[in-house]
């Protein structure tokens, strides 16, 4: 950890914070306390604020080609320092190895896809229907921006929201999450070597995110808010930002359906399952929460499932094997603890797992749920932990009313090989994305993002850049 960043980084060079305050930052698979970073204040957040303010206008004069090629070389520092960076995610918070080097992966191609849309920005150019007028239309960054991170993808929410802003030329000031801010740290300082101007990026990393967040909100120098996390804390944030009218864009909690008709392909469907239920250890806001397996195929569903998410390797995701990490911590583990606990008490039935293992750590073993009634407490809340509760249903009307029967509308997941109920089912479905017979939707070149209370935009894909930028429109007499 000693060549990992510690400080605020704001206006291009490292600082502590204004009054002195650290933060400690723990290993989840340990709580031990692996170093102290800056904790931010107020003053801090104004620091960052005025750097960025002061960086736009010469960043968003920037050429296309120059931020698109920062990206670049940053995407490429990025993929010859896996390893270091998968080491430092995985000591902060807690996924394996092999599942950390995927992260770094993912993460870098978020800078990769963004330096080929830095260069294509386009406007459009037309004469106006009553023939006075010409129409030029141009495209300019919304200016500086509040971009806010989890913990979950430390490294690869960075880079989601981090690689558009550069790409339309916007400053921006980055809060990562508390319990992972070495990660992000380590990120400023690849940006910074690629070659990011000063002040373009501002990391501050705090344990006082309101009285960070909150003044930047309300003080109506910064224009674009980009926001991953809870749904509570989103509410909170669009109040916020009412204020001074900020755009925003939120990609918050998740209540994902798994549904799995008699149809389906049993190897796919429990291959899709393992997937979408314990990526980073169902710590994602993709993972998949209520599992509805038609009546005809739930025992051998059932069955399947909890032989494969019994035979994973439980333990420090630094050791070699291991397949499920520890969770982020113990708040996070106990959440967890009593929606197991309350399912049971409504007659859900262990299929494996459920207990938690005693020792140091925030473990908790991969455990399927079978027989779950409707009204327990898991059947309506973000599980964010490796649990799969499986519920019956008997056809297509009743699923699909079960399923959308949530505020949340992130993801789906359909297990079908009929190819007309498949396109059917995902049409019905009330989500911004559906795995059709996968387990796994993210990819920097798709458009991500759900609909009711799971978020307002999208990041990634093409449309990724837009949240970043505004329309000019120009009138030209005609002569």
């Amino acid at each position: 950890m000693t060549d990992t960043p510690t400080q605020l980084f704001i206006g291009g060079a490292w600082a502590d914070a204004a009054d002195g305050a650290t933060m400690p930052v723990d290993d989840p698979a340990t709580g031990e306390i692996l170093c102290h970073v800056a904790d931010a204040g107020a003053k801090d957040a104004q620091r960052a604020e005025e750097a960025a303010v002061q960086a736009q206008e010469a960043w968003a004069r920037t050429a296309p080609q120059a931020r698109s090629e920062i990206l670049r070389r940053a995407y490429e520092i990025i993929v010859a320092r896996t390893d270091e960076l998968a080491h430092l995610m995985t000591a902060e918070m807690g996924k394996p190895l092999a599942e950390a080097r995927g992260e770094v992966a993912y993460a870098a191609e978020f800078f990769r896809w963004f330096s080929e849309e830095a260069v294509r920005i386009e406007g459009g150019h037309g004469v106006l229907p009553d023939g006075r007028n010409r129409m030029l239309l141009s495209r300019r960054p919304v200016g500086p921006c509040l971009l806010i991170t989890p913990w979950n993808f430390p490294l690869a929410m960075g880079t989601r929201k981090i690689g558009p802003a550069i790409a339309a030329g916007c400053t921006m000031i980055l809060k990562p999450a508390p319990q992972t801010p070495l990660s992000s740290l380590a990120l400023a300082a690849i940006l910074k070597e690629a070659g990011l101007p000063d002040g373009v990026l501002n990391v501050v990393t705090t344990s006082r995110a309101g009285e960070v967040c909150e003044p930047l909100l309300r003080g109506g120098r910064v224009r674009k808010l980009s926001f991953t996390g809870s749904t509570n804390v989103g509410r909170l944030l669009l109040a916020q930002s009412a204020e001074a009218v900020v755009r925003t864009s939120m990609e918050l909690g998740g209540n994902a359906p798994f549904i799995v008709f008699e149809d389906a392909d049993l190897d796919k469907a429990v291959d899709g399952a393992m997937v979408a239920k314990m990526r980073n250890m169902g710590e994602a806001c993709t993972a998949a929460n209520r599992f509805f397996v038609h009546s005809s195929v739930v025992e051998e569903f059932g069955r399947r499932l909890a032989e494969r998410m019994g035979a994973l390797v439980v333990g420090p995701g630094t050791r070699d094997g291991v397949d499920v990490g520890p969770l982020i911590d113990r708040v996070g583990r106990g959440k967890v603890e009593e929606l197991v606990a309350d399912a049971v008490e409504r007659g859900a039935r262990v299929l494996v797992g459920g207990r938690t293992p005693e020792g140091p750590g925030c473990f908790y073993p991969p455990t399927v749920l079978a027989d779950v009634a409707p009204d327990s407490r898991l059947m309506d809340t973000e599980i964010f932990g490796p649990v799969a509760a499986i519920l019956t249903f008997e056809d297509e009307d009743e699923v699909v009313r079960r399923a959308n029967d949530t505020p949340w509308g992130l993801v789906g997941y359909v297990f079908t090989e009929g190819l007309d109920r498949a396109l059917r089912v995902s049409e019905r479905l009330e989500v911004g994305m559906v795995g059709l017979n996968t387990g796994l939707v993210s990819n920097p070149a798709a458009p991500f993002g759900g609909v009711k209370q799971s978020g307002l935009g999208r990041e990634g894909g093409r449309v990724g850049i837009e949240e970043f930028l505004e329309y000019q429109y120009v009138a030209v007499p005609m002569r």
